[in-house]
């Protein structure tokens, strides 16, 4: 029967959001190709399982083919999927948004493959960028005739016979003058490349397949490599170096859902808002920030996640946060902790060597979610001052029965690293303190900053645990919290008795002793009321002459202000100059201020040559503190130079 040519009004429903033809859904023009090409890939799925059920005839391999005509100003998109009939163009196109899909899984759900299309309005993002549309189609059902359907985005159409010789369906696209840059085969590779990659039918342009068709992730790990899996990141992310390690997903329930997930080699520079992940649907890229997906800790991971699951609005272009997509994210982070700890148990030297890289995901993620903070509690490592253990012995078995080497996850601690650090957990550290201090942690945060105290420590034996990323300033705390038995010393907080020894001191007439005499000349010499002023004797030949202390809680305070004012933490104000009695500058400068009567700066009173002397080394021996802890503003380094060339050039003088 010859179709006869007909004319109507497109069926506009208005809670279909027809007003796509006037650009209202899609806040891009160039996804039209990627709508089109899912089409094009639906109709060929369809296509494959009406053949299973005997319903039509199965046809060549299905492939999707653009071409363009620069002379007519068009492109157009073909496949030779299954086709439709007069009266399917009319169900499925005419009537705006009609869920072909959901109508065609119906009929055929027990033989279904994944189908793309949920929208029914892909096919109109094409008036985005063309001026009218045609489309010509044979239902590969036999006995069906070809049809051309064409419109100029009003809601008329024109519906008449057509020749086509095979079963299919070409889209074409009469281009709008100020969207011609869709006729240049490099933009369609570009919009190919981006959207359609991984789909699995060949697009061609001008006879050549442009996308990749497979997709790694929808394999099972069994079938890949580690080079697959490399090679995949590569090709993602070009120039970005290799992964530390990688995460496969898979799973069908409560949800389907496929991905591979990467921790790449953390510089310092990620994008802790909105992300590097991809997210796929069925194939198709849909979007490159999943904010509503992946919990933030693990937005600057990178990867695929591909769902058919998840919620997106009309466009694609969006995602819409519901009680499934807050379950994908916590199976996400589940798996992420579950692939860590793996590695942790596994192989803990590799651990601690990616440790660096990992720490960022670890610790945000620990404070910001309870239930990841379960699963990674052991696998916070911490650099340390111990000496690590040796790595595993050549020919040592880890599932030997009675080897010293076959608890893995244990076996290491503290665990070497090839950068020449050692690492260990909280509960390994805890494990090596002695009874009485079994609650107090030791830690640094500043090697250089804090070398005199932590050089104190070590030279009596006390472990410290290394704190020092800009993480660390709130993840201490949020391990106090949770730890609530347990007390955080930095190593520069205060000093024990550990750390001093026990001497008696002789008192003058006046009854002062060296300690006294030695507060009163600094005090004096600093007239700074918020510096406190402690003098011990420290053990060790090479504990300094003195050392700036920062009480826990007020420096807590200091480093929380400047958290919030986005500042680098600086010295506070008030703090304490510990001096070492012990030390033989700290000795000359007594000796030096014996006998001189010590003034108040403006009481009156006149000042000695050596009473001077005396009250600029104390004011230099704290500056030299300050220094050592950074204290000291570039401002004020200039003046702290001219004062130490006098100062010396005044020592010399005297002949010290």
């Amino acid at each position: 029967m010859v179709l006869q040519a007909e004319q109507g009004q497109i069926q506009i429903h208005t809670e279909n959001i027809f007003p796509i033809i006037k650009k209202a859904v899609y806040s891009g023009h160039e996804v039209f190709l990627r709508e089109l090409v899912s089409n094009g890939v639906d109709a060929i799925s369809k296509r494959r399982m009406a053949a299973m059920a005997g319903d039509c005839s199965e046809g060549p391999e299905g492939k999707i083919e653009i071409r363009i005509d620069r002379e007519a100003k068009t492109l157009t998109i073909s496949d030779n999927g299954i086709g439709m009939s007069a009266d399917e163009v009319k169900r499925y196109i005419n009537q705006v948004a009609f869920s072909s899909a959901e109508d065609f899984l119906e009929k055929y759900k027990s033989e279904s493959d994944a189908i793309i299309g949920h929208f029914g309005l892909g096919f109109y993002s094409s008036f985005m960028v063309a001026k009218q549309v045609e489309l010509v189609t044979l239902s590969a059902r036999d006995g069906s005739e070809a049809v051309r359907w064409s419109c100029d985005g009003s809601p008329s159409f024109n519906l008449e016979g057509a020749e086509r010789s095979e079963p299919g369906t070409d889209v074409i696209l009469h281009l709008m003058d100020e969207e011609l840059e869709y006729i240049e085969p490099a933009r369609i590779k570009t919009l190919v490349t981006t959207y359609c990659d991984f789909m699995p039918v060949a697009v061609q342009l001008e006879g050549e397949t442009i996308n990749k068709r497979e997709a790694p992730w929808r394999k099972s790990p069994r079938d890949l490599s580690d080079n697959d899996y490399i090679e995949l990141y590569r090709y993602l992310y070009p120039f970005q170096g290799d992964p530390l390690l990688w995460v496969h997903l898979n799973t069908d329930y409560p949800y389907n859902l496929q991905g591979i997930l990467y921790f790449p080699k953390f510089t310092g520079r990620a994008d802790w808002e909105k992300g590097e992940i991809r997210l796929y649907c069925n194939q198709v890229f849909v979007s490159d920030s999943i904010k509503e997906v992946v919990p933030r800790y693990l937005l600057p991971l990178r990867g695929v996640i591909d769902s058919p699951d998840i919620p997106l609005n009309v466009s694609r272009s969006a995602l819409q946060t519901d009680r499934r997509v807050r379950s994908i994210g916590g199976f996400v982070a589940k798996k992420v902790g579950d692939r860590l700890k793996e590695l942790h148990r596994d192989d803990p030297k590799r651990y601690a060597e990616i440790w660096e890289s990992l720490a960022p995901f670890i610790k945000i993620g620990a404070m910001e979610d309870d239930k990841f903070a379960d699963q990674v509690s052991e696998l916070v490592l911490f650099g340390t001052t111990a000496t690590p253990q040796p790595d595993i012995p050549d020919g040592a078995s880890a599932d030997q029965s009675g080897d010293a080497w076959a608890d893995t996850s244990s076996r290491l601690d503290p665990i070497p690293a090839d950068n020449g650090k050692a690492y260990t957990t909280l509960s390994g550290y805890r494990s090596r303190l002695d009874a009485t201090n079994d609650k107090r942690i030791l830690y640094c945060t500043d090697e250089a900053g804090q070398a005199g105290a932590l050089a104190l420590w070590k030279s009596q034996g006390a472990e410290v645990l290394l704190a020092d990323t800009f993480i660390d300033s709130q993840f201490i705390p949020w391990l106090e919290y949770r730890h609530e038995e347990l007390k955080f010393q930095r190593v520069d907080a205060e000093l024990d008795e550990s750390l001093q020894e026990k001497e008696s001191e002789i008192s003058d007439a006046d009854g002062k002793d060296n300690s006294e005499k030695l507060r009163e000349l600094f005090k004096s010499s600093l007239g700074n009321d918020k510096v406190t002023i402690q003098v011990q004797a420290l053990k060790g030949d090479n504990a300094p002459a003195a050392l700036i202390l920062l009480p826990e809680q007020m420096r807590r305070i200091n480093d929380m202000g400047a958290l919030m004012e986005q500042r680098l933490p600086g010295l506070p104000e008030h703090h304490v100059l510990l001096i070492n009695r012990r030390h033989p500058l700290v000795e000359g400068l007594l000796k030096l201020a014996a006998g001189s009567v010590i003034t108040t700066p403006g009481a009156g009173a006149a000042t000695s040559p050596s009473q001077q002397l005396a009250n600029d080394l104390s004011r230099h021996l704290y500056e030299m503190a300050r220094l050592a802890v950074g204290g000291l503003e570039p401002n004020q380094l200039a003046g702290f130079q001219q004062r130490s060339a006098d100062l010396m050039g005044r020592l010399m003088e005297r002949g010290l």
